[in-house]
């Protein structure tokens, strides 16, 4: 293939400006974030996102007993209720990944009595 006199020019100009437009940009990684740190999911985790910045995209990990405990992603309702519905889905595999949704994201462990005993949190991510 033989290229016309501006062609090299046009290649070289338009390689700077992508290389101009990825130097502006700053991609953004994802945090991960053990929900209640070095302890786990657990009782009274609710204080754990304090002084946290939090945003849409990071990721929760709640690492738990499987064998005592799961965790479901609920809405306001569940969540001050201590609920879930039919079609919630329950992990249970002790040590489950959430991607955060900008806004509240609410979660609890749906065994019975473990959310009212305070084993819920809900997350606020920007």
């Amino acid at each position: 293939m033989v290229m016309g006199r501006g062609s090299a020019k046009q290649v070289m100009v338009v390689g700077i400006a992508i290389l101009c437009i990825m130097a502006m940009t700053h991609p953004t990684l994802a945090a991960v974030y053990n929900v209640g740190g070095s302890t786990g999911w657990s009782y009274n985790a609710f204080s754990w996102p304090n002084g946290k910045t939090l945003r849409a995209g990071d990721v929760l990990v709640f690492k738990y007993n499987k064998s005592q405990h799961n965790v479901a992603s609920v809405g306001q309702s569940g969540y001050n209720r201590c609920t879930i519905s039919k079609r919630t889905k329950v992990y249970r595999s002790g040590s489950d990944k959430f991607k955060l949704k900008k806004g509240i994201n609410y979660f609890i462990c749906a065994v019975p009595g473990h959310c009212k005993a305070g084993m819920k949190i809900a997350i606020k991510a920007l």
